[in-house]
């Protein structure tokens, strides 16, 4: 089906064609139609399956006749990290080149001058992280009175990051008679319950069972030891295959992320990283490194594992098994986007046994395990010897007896020839220092005698 079947203008037809697009993903297929027909929808899809695009298309051309007002935006997409919100701004701007719609983009981590300004100016479209949107708003800089469409994105990693009540206060301020979008990649009980809440009637799109995993992506189970060392020295190995392109390596502390990177740039690797206690112009100057491809790997933390689009991913690498099942249909998804195909490794050490369960239960297939290549002749080198230091020779910890020569052990083994107490004992070192003192007297005392044994009693006079 092409797009030109879905309902969609001329102008954004055109847009999407000079984006490189001919035809629409299942997601875009099944939810474009009811979206233009002012449905609610609850869309369920994995990711990298298309669902920005999916009402972000829509909402252009609904978005297209109207007028703004200071301060009440027309629409809001919410979304749960800074780096989600600014991809949906690029896709509104890649698409909406034939329309004049106006766009502000609330995100923490930058000033608040330039947002308020474009407030004050009126936006038809106003793409918001809950927390910004919820501090402008007590503020009084902005108005949520006029907004006729609202978009919930990627609900289940709000819920994972505590936005829940945040969304249920804005929703609350919103008005009734509006049109509700909400995506997500899972359905736990609690976005079901936000859904029947705030939804009028919704259609449901599911193009794939909730949490599978997209099937254009090799995935593979990696054991490794527990140690640090361990686990980067078999890093290294899988990222000097000559199939991977690029990767992101994904951690679960930012304090790993950092050490990680580290390790991977004193080994000569094209490297950089992205973590949340990074300010936000660090964080997109590092994503443009790598768009650019001036540097192949990212080492995240989970704050980008939603947030990246980048096209050409060829591998992606949990570092640490993901501690919620969900992060890591999410994690892996970076890959295998717009149809291509990738690879996921997932590194997992003896303590991961119950997040690997969790992650086959929610995605309802067993991951094959990738066994270790046969040790070579010379061992890798250890992380000891990435700061210059050189490693120590390793002692020979056998036994005595088996490091001896052959003939010194058959001596050993021989039977000791043993000697009566009473026949003989070496004399120890006081004893010969006693017989040279004293003569030995069989019926008295055969030592030194104390001084104190030699004092009389003097007669009284």
């Amino acid at each position: 089906m092409p797009f030109a079947d879905l309902g969609l203008s001329d102008e954004l037809l055109r847009a999407v064609a000079e984006a490189g697009y001919s035809e629409p993903t299942p997601i875009q297929a099944a939810a474009i139609p009811p979206v233009l027909m002012m449905r609610d929808i609850i869309g369920i899809a994995q990711t990298g399956t298309g669902k920005t695009a999916s009402f972000v298309l829509p909402m252009i051309d609904i978005l297209a006749h109207g007028r703004t007002r200071a301060r009440m935006p027309r629409s809001l997409i919410l979304e749960p990290t800074r780096e989600l919100a600014a991809q949906v701004a690029e896709n509104f701007e890649k698409y909406g080149r034939q329309h004049k719609l106006s766009m502000a983009l609330l995100i923490g981590g930058v000033s608040m001058g330039d947002q308020v300004k474009a407030l004050e100016k009126g936006v038809d479209v106003l793409i918001a992280t809950p927390g910004r949107l919820m501090d402008l708003f007590g503020r009084g800089n902005v108005l949520l009175t006029g907004c006729s469409m609202l978009v919930i994105d990627e609900a289940d990693r709000m819920l994972d990051m505590g936005f829940i009540p945040d969304i249920e206060e804005i929703c609350s301020k919103l008005p009734k008679q509006r049109q509700t979008l909400l995506f997500s990649a899972t359905m736990p009980p609690p976005i079901k319950k936000l859904a029947d809440k705030f939804l009028d009637n919704p259609k449901q799109i599911e193009v794939a069972r909730p949490a599978s995993t997209n099937t254009n992506i090799t995935q593979w189970l990696v054991p490794v030891k527990a140690s640090a060392v361990d686990k980067r020295e078999r890093l290294r190995q899988l990222l000097a295959q000559p199939e991977v392109s690029s990767a992101v390596i994904f951690c679960n502390r930012k304090t790993t992320v950092r050490e990680l990177n580290k390790s991977l740039k004193r080994h000569g690797f094209r490297s950089g990283e992205i973590h949340g206690d990074m300010e936000q112009p660090q964080r997109l100057a590092e994503l443009d490194l790598f768009r650019r491809g001036e540097v192949n790997i990212l080492v995240a933390s989970d704050v980008a594992a939603r947030g990246l689009d980048i096209k050409g991913v060829s591998h992606v690498f949990n570092f640490d098994a993901p501690w919620h099942p969900d992060d890591y249909v999410h994690r892996i998804g970076r890959t295998g986007r717009a149809g291509a195909t990738g690879t996921a490794y997932t590194f997992v050490a003896p303590d991961d046994a119950e997040n690997v369960d969790n992650i086959e239960k929610l995605t309802g297939q067993k991951i094959a395990r990738l066994e270790a290549p046969a040790p070579t002749a010379v061992p890798a080198a250890a992380d000891g010897e990435e700061s210059g230091r050189p490693r120590r020779a390793r002692r020979d910890r056998r036994p005595v007896e088996e490091r001896a020569p052959r003939a010194r052990r058959e001596e050993r083994a021989a039977p000791r020839r043993e000697t009566p107490r009473a026949e003989y004992r070496e004399p120890r070192r006081d004893d010969v220092r006693r017989d040279e003192a004293e003569p030995a007297d069989a019926g008295g005392w055969n030592g030194p005698v104390p001084d104190f044994l030699n004092v009389g009693i003097a007669a009284r006079p």
